[in-house]
């Protein structure tokens, strides 16, 4: 079965109930760790989900605010469930289901015998 995992990043309540309410409270923090990054990177990791973060970084992080890693980052898992189609068989993407049962009629051309 297919399953969905997502993640939620929580830096920023972290931060905010250890009494730091700025994204560059962090850098000298950060950078008694060995680890120095721009305001612009600082406030991204803050404010943004990151895509990826180093092992190195998510270790500061945990050690500057007193965490473990499953604070910092609470991850969610659901079961994907498949939309089927009335018939029960799985559309298959992008395509339109057409109603079969409305067929259209054969037209009829009459001349009025004019041509």
């Amino acid at each position: 079965m297919k399953r969905d995992v997502d993640y939620t990043w929580r830096l920023a309540e972290l931060m905010a109930a250890h009494g730091m309410h700025n994204s560059t409270d962090l850098i000298p923090r950060l950078a008694e760790r060995g680890i120095h990054l721009s305001r612009p990177q600082v406030y991204r990791i803050v404010h943004q989900r990151p895509e990826r973060v180093a092992l190195q970084l998510l270790a500061a992080l945990c050690d500057i605010l007193g965490c473990g890693v499953e604070d910092l980052v609470t991850v969610t898992a659901t079961d994907a469930r498949r939309k089927k189609t009335a018939s029960g068989t799985e559309a298959p993407p992008n395509v339109v289901e057409l109603n079969k049962s409305v067929r259209p009629r054969r037209a009829r051309i009459i001349t009025d015998g004019n041509d």
